[in-house]
């Protein structure tokens, strides 16, 4: 119900559509029943031999005809208005599940699997759509034609209306028994469904990791036991979602032939006219019918209801801290760390009591064995998360008191996950400075030393790239390229040359000495003779800073450093 109220709330938004649905369903409703009325007349002119008035029967007839039409264009127009309401919503929810991804932290998403949540915005919403469709088309009809046709009835005959009123709660517990157990099946296939799209997700993005090292075997095997669940939770929801309608349908049956006889009796005594029999007949049949359609409702309401229910409970994911508007100006790049403490999971203490003081222009490298906390600082200088104690302030100001866009944004990074998206080679340069010219590209790839692919390729800039076109080493170049061009006040370097080949590493290390000139640079490095020219260098282990210097003073204290510098030189058999 919670689920429901919160469909019921979107579809709100668009009330006066609603409320014209709901007219128009009325209306095609009373002409639907109308029609067994004249029905009804045209049987009774007929009975008597002889007297049968083929001028009123011409008149009815024609008048049929123009109901029938009345109520098909009535019908299509109120199925124009449902599809709109229904897409609408949709379309709604979709809008605030991808502006919720903006929104969600990256503990939330890190969490998550790419698929699942691939899988509630489209596949789940597409059920929701579904089951919505439907339940606009046939529930508002269903609702009035109940009511319109026991009036009717109730002006024909009471004793028959009641004996059809004495079964009605009969196909509710049907329908009720059925619906709350494929209500389970249909949320354990929507969930089921989000696993396999996530498993699929994962080996397609990482095809050559799988080949690589033989795993096509065993995710398979982990693809058919998902896989045979779903076909299970499938099967087992179809299975008691088509009860509904042969079950409701057979209680129908039993009601139709006792109005059948009920009404036979009543001809008999002549209390009744066959003519209204027939009528009464229709209405029985009238009369139920909602019911196996309203079933049939509540069953495909069931799947949406599950689908929504995984969507809903992603959208009201607990979005980033709030922040507040404040904007940073284009800093000095002063950054303080006091007492700072972080961790992912609450009993697990990853950095603590972490304190550093950087003036402007200075280069600070963080070097440590992996899983110290150096990726994680570059997280928290980003404010990807927030410190659970202590503070980082830029310039004096604690990041939390500002924008997180205006702190990004006094930011360059350059990480060893490329950052690219599909389209052009300009559209992957220009995010960091939109309104740049072609000569200021230009020059940028000329110092990222990354023009002398580009120009070989067919439209140069404006040459369109997916994932796969260009080699790993070409994306990390026009990643570097991108700060080239943007020209931030701060630099965050996290093995930003991993994917080069040495000579271009020399070239572009040499840029980087240009560009960090003046900068606050942070440099992530594993290969330490990288950063010998660093200002200060970070040893870091257990999330702990443990040694502090250049590389001249960690060489002569002869600690963690000058152990971590020297293995990285050690030939094999000096070691033995």
């Amino acid at each position: 119900m919670k689920t429901f109220k919160k469909v019921l709330q979107q579809i709100g938004k668009l009330k006066w559509f609603i409320l014209l649905s709901i007219l128009l369903a009325s209306i095609t409703v009373i002409l639907t029943l109308y029609v067994p009325i004249l029905f009804g007349n045209t049987i009774d002119a007929l009975i008597d031999k002889g007297s049968v008035d083929f001028s009123y029967i011409s008149t009815i007839l024609f008048k049929i005809t123009i109901l029938i039409c009345l109520t098909g264009i009535l019908t299509w127009f109120m199925n124009i208005l449902n599809n709109h309401v229904t897409y609408t919503v949709v379309q709604n929810i979709r809008s605030k599940a991808i502006q919720q991804i903006q929104k969600t932290p990256l503990k939330y998403l890190d969490s998550h699997s790419t698929g699942d949540i691939v899988s509630r915005i489209i596949a789940d919403a597409d059920q929701l759509s579904d089951g919505l469709l439907l339940g606009l088309t046939q529930l508002f009809s269903g609702i009035f034609t109940i009511f319109v046709t026991l009036y009717f009835m109730i002006s024909k005959s009471l004793e028959i209306t009641i004996l059809v009123l004495i079964f009605t709660p009969v196909s509710f517990l049907v329908a009720k028994f059925i619906a709350s157990r494929s209500y389970t099946m249909f949320r354990k296939q929507s969930e089921t469904r989000g696993q396999e799209t996530a498993l699929i997700e994962e080996m397609i993005g990482n095809a050559k990791l799988v080949k690589a090292f033989g795993y096509e075997e065993r995710s398979s095997q982990r693809f058919q036991s998902i896989n045979e669940e779903l076909k299970e939770y499938s099967q087992k929801a179809t299975f008691y979602s088509s009860l509904t309608n042969p079950c409701t349908r057979a209680v129908n049956n039993v009601i139709y032939a006792l109005v059948a006889l009920v009404g036979a009796n009543l001809i008999l005594k002549g209390n009744l006219t066959v003519g209204g029999l027939s009528i009464l007949l229709s209405y029985a049949n009238q009369y139920m019918k909602p019911f196996n359609d309203i079933s049939s409702v509540v069953t495909e309401l069931q799947n949406a209801l599950a689908c929504a229910e995984r969507i809903f409970a992603f959208i009201e994911t607990e979005p980033e801290t709030p922040e507040k508007p404040n904007v940073l100006p284009l800093p000095n790049g002063e950054v303080d760390i006091n007492h700072v403490s972080f961790r992912y999971e609450q009993d697990k203490p990853l950095i603590e009591n972490f304190n550093l003081h950087t003036k402007k222009g200075m280069r600070v490298a963080l070097v440590g064995p992996t899983g110290c906390g150096k990726t994680t600082f570059i997280n928290l200088l980003m404010r990807f998360y927030d410190v659970n104690d202590g503070a980082i302030c830029v310039d004096g100001t604690d990041i939390r008191e500002v924008t997180r866009h205006s702190l990004r944004r006094a930011y360059g990074m350059v990480l060893q996950e490329t950052w690219l998206k599909e389209g052009t080679i300009r559209d992957n340069l220009i995010f960091g400075k939109e309104n740049a010219t072609d000569e200021e590209i230009i020059h940028a790839c000329k110092e990222a030393h990354s023009w002398e692919f580009i120009k070989k390729l067919p439209k140069q800039l404006d040459t369109p790239i997916t994932e796969n076109t260009l080699s790993a080493g070409q994306k990390q170049l026009l990643c570097i390229t991108r700060v080239m061009l943007a020209l931030p006040p701060m630099l965050i370097l996290d093995e930003a040359t991993s994917a080069i080949d040495t000579r271009t590493e020399i070239q572009i290390q040499n840029a980087f000495d240009k560009l960090m000139e003046g900068r606050t640079s942070f440099v992530v490095a594993h290969r330490l003779s990288t950063i010998r020219n660093a200002d200060i260098i970070l040893v870091m282990k257990d999330g702990k800073i443990i040694e502090t210097g250049n590389h001249a003073s960690l060489m002569q204290a002869k600690g963690f450093y000058e152990k971590l510098y020297n293995s990285q030189f050690v030939l094999p058999q000096e070691s033995k």
